[in-house]
């Protein structure tokens, strides 16, 4: 990585060591995006590598026995990944609360906001970050989130965690893993796996991790990403969008990117790593990222469950370098 100018390491240090993140530094009026996040050309989302033809399928999983659903859910992993469903269990009050907590959160005054930063906080079981790894990247990313960990053991540290959205982070962790578990063994079923035993439990259900992601309004968005390219490390991924997500899946047949449209009361799906290798390249794991919003602010609630609690920015063929392994 080359040498930051002065002005992109007095922005840095404001942004991660002082722990002010992208909303501090939006809340300063900037008009422009500065150099440090400014991705080069070749990697930003130009328009004609857009498919406006195209979606992700969407599933009504109300009768998770039919078998026409786990088709279409098997379908749906192995040929793009990513899915949305809908019917599927999760209360809709639940979904509105944890969005609208992490508008509240994000929307603290920096003294209260900056008590969670990495660093700060009293556990490490909630902590507040910006971009992917700050001082290691070319180009950071346009956003904040916070980041919960949510085992039982984790779940003792609950009285730290912030008063204005702790409660409708474990609602909604309580109400998805049942999600998680019904769509494993769905999966799993047509790998010819009858049941979850506890060490595939424990590979596929580990550590639960809640991320409420915060993606601030952007004064120029073509030249940043709130997500950069990636796939997740994780077993399965359940994302909740707000009116105004910028989720992109890519393509699997050509190069282009796909918009993931919101779709009021749903989830989307999408298949990590773990599960690819597991499954011998049956079901994949593929690329996606968030565009950044030049006129709103977004938000949307991330929850994996893997032993592993994070991702890494790179293609989702790169999982198959480590070899795969049939469950």
């Amino acid at each position: 990585m080359p040498p930051r100018n002065p002005k992109s390491e007095k922005i840095l240090d404001f942004v991660v060591n002082k722990g002010n993140g992208i909303k501090g530094l939006v809340d300063t009026g900037i008009e422009t995006v500065p150099d440090l996040y400014i991705l080069p050309i070749e990697e930003r989302l130009l328009p004609n590598n857009i498919l406006t033809y195209d979606s992700i399928p969407v599933i009504d999983v109300s009768n998770w026995d039919d078998p026409k659903v786990k088709e279409s859910i098997r379908d749906a992993a192995g040929k793009w990944g990513f899915f949305q469903i809908i019917n599927h269990g999760v209360p809709l009050h639940v979904l509105d609360a944890v969005k609208e907590a992490a508008h509240r959160f994000f929307g603290l005054p920096y003294e209260e906001r900056n008590k969670y930063w990495a660093g700060n906080s009293l556990t490490d079981t909630v902590t507040l970050k910006t971009s992917f790894v700050p001082q290691a990247e070319a180009a950071l990313e346009w956003k904040d989130y916070l980041s919960f960990r949510c085992s039982p053991r984790d779940l003792e540290s609950f009285p730290l965690w912030p008063p204005v959205c702790r409660d409708e982070v474990v609602d909604y962790v309580e109400s998805a893993k049942s999600v998680i578990r019904k769509l494993l063994e769905v999966l799993l079923e047509g790998l010819k796996v009858k049941q979850i035993d506890k060490a595939r439990e424990y590979t596929l259900m580990g550590s639960p991790i809640v991320n409420l992601m915060y993606y601030p309004h952007c004064p120029n968005p073509d030249f940043t990403a709130g997500v950069r390219p990636h796939s997740d490390i994780s077993a399965l991924t359940v994302l909740l969008q707000d009116d105004n997500g910028g989720l992109y899946v890519r393509a699997t047949q050509n190069d282009s990117w796909i918009h993931v449209l919101p779709i009021n009361g749903a989830l989307v799906i999408n298949i990590g790593d773990i599960l690819q290798i597991m499954s011998n390249d049956r079901y994949k794991s593929i690329e996606h990222r968030v565009v950044a919003n030049g006129s709103k602010d977004s938000f949307s609630a991330y929850f994996c469950e893997s032993r592993t609690r994070c991702c890494f920015q790179s293609s989702a063929g790169s999982a198959r370098k480590w070899g795969a392994t049939i469950v």
